[in-house]
């Protein structure tokens, strides 16, 4: 089986060259593949199922036409795009996975992730994260007109790349928004696995790690800021790849 990973494209129409990227991708890598996994974050901020804009249209028809080539697609949400919902999901059908997900990747089971879970130290994002993904806050936003919505989703990322300056300033960025060692082995540990394969950090590797004395291996999709980095599994192994997006 031949399988592509990616996540952390954060689509944008203040970033075409991504856009444009990511369409020649799905053309010349996914429309030939047993599965495309993406794992969170595929847009810079998705207010809801019932978007209009031109990117969403565009790129629900470029994924729909990578399925209708026989290509499954699974997604799971990230932390820019966690109100994906199942409307999506069936527009372009696509499965949509939980936060863990336990598959069987170049012969040996992987579990995937966002990653975001991992960062138990940017505790004001964990915090976020909680409200925004409990069942009322949603009910609400979503009810919201468009327009108010995009209002909101303007201000986060706003409020969002403040915060990243900050961080920077006190020189706590890489500490607070990378993975906890310990939250690494404790969820693999907890899945029963020796793979695990996320996002979120934008810090493309392949980690090799041991696991109760067993060799183990974390591997980290890039973001597609400047690079489409993907993950290639197949019978032939693993290959974790970037391309200039520009």
């Amino acid at each position: 089986m031949t399988q592509i990973f990616i996540s952390d494209l954060h689509l944008d129409v203040e970033h075409p060259e991504t856009v444009h990227a990511f369409h020649a991708f799905i053309e010349s890598h996914c429309q030939s593949i047993e599965a495309l996994y993406i794992l969170g974050d595929l847009y810079e901020a998705w207010i809801g199922d019932d978007d209009d804009s031109m990117l969403a249209r565009e790129t629900t028809a470029r994924l729909a036409d990578c399925r209708a080539s026989g290509t499954r697609i699974y997604l799971q949400r990230g932390n820019r795009d966690f109100l994906l919902g199942a409307a999506f999901a069936e527009s372009i059908g696509a499965q949509m996975l939980p936060d863990y997900a336990v598959i069987t990747c170049a012969g040996e089971p992987a579990l995937l992730m966002h990653g975001d879970l991992l960062c138990t130290q940017d505790t004001d994002y964990l915090a976020f994260r909680a409200q925004v993904r409990s069942p009322a806050w949603q009910q609400a936003f979503l009810a919201q007109p468009l327009s108010a919505r995009r209002a909101f989703a303007a201000k986060a990322r706003e409020a969002s790349q403040a915060r990243q300056q900050q961080l920077k300033a006190s020189q706590a960025l890489d500490e607070i928004t990378d993975v906890c060692p310990q939250a690494v082995t404790a969820t693999l540990r907890l899945y029963g696995v020796h793979r695990m394969i996320h996002g979120h950090t934008h810090r493309p590797a392949r980690h090799a790690l041991i696991l109760d004395g067993q060799p183990a291996e974390r591997i980290v999709l890039g973001d597609w800021y400047t690079q489409a980095s993907h993950l290639h599994a197949s019978s032939q192994g693993l290959v974790l790849s970037h391309a200039p997006t520009g």
